[in-house]
């Protein structure tokens, strides 16, 4: 074979592999799908899909990207989707975190009428999951000394704690904590009476 035509089969192969460089990079391969949900408390939420130097950004229930190895494609997710893709991963999750909050008397660890209402609530929550997790923290205004707010906090902690478990639920589902005046639901000065900060904090998860 002449030199010419060494060169030229040499020019072929090159084009031939570049044909194939630009074949395997123009094929977008899919990776995954993300799937804006709608919120359950009802607020607004965001959120953006980045990939290879693109960027998708879903601002509506059930926006959608698919993830590419060229980056993110938008398109519109549904329900029905949503429920036929993910039905099983989304059964499989755990209960949303709920918080229930609880306002007392000054200097005492008993409810007002208002959250005795609000502590009623609380069961019907508790008595849907199936292995339930409750944290009950105990919270004070700024009035008194931090020992004396260290106890009534703790005090109001165990006595919601007590209640609960006389209304049926396992003493090892609760865990009782005080926190005293340092993390008020209101900022104020030192010694001021703040209804708002006399409190107990239910977690249920």
């Amino acid at each position: 074979m002449t030199a010419a035509r060494r060169a030229e089969a040499r020019g072929i192969v090159r084009l031939a592999a570049l044909g194939l460089v630009v074949l395997v990079a123009g094929c977008a391969t899919p990776t995954g799908t993300v799937v804006l949900l709608p919120a359950q408390d009802g607020h607004h939420s965001v959120l953006s899909v980045k990939g290879n130097g693109h960027e998708v950004l879903l601002d509506k229930p059930y926006a959608a990207a698919e993830t590419t190895t060229q980056g993110p494609r938008a398109y519109e997710s549904s329900k029905t989707e949503v429920e036929k893709t993910f039905g099983s991963a989304l059964a499989a999750q755990p209960a949303r975190l709920e918080r229930y909050t609880l306002f007392f008397t000054e200097g005492t660890d008993a409810l007002t009428d208002e959250s005795k209402a609000t502590f009623d609530r609380v069961f019907p929550d508790i008595a849907k999951r199936s292995v339930p997790d409750i944290v009950v923290i105990g919270h004070t205004d700024s009035t008194g000394s931090d020992p004396l707010n260290d106890r009534l906090s703790l005090q109001r902690a165990n006595a919601i704690r007590d209640e609960m478990i006389r209304r049926g639920i396992p003493a090892a589902d609760i865990v009782a904590e005080g926190r005293g005046k340092r993390e008020p639901l209101v900022k104020t000065a030192e010694g001021v009476a703040e209804a708002k900060n006399r409190r107990v904090e239910i977690i249920v998860r």
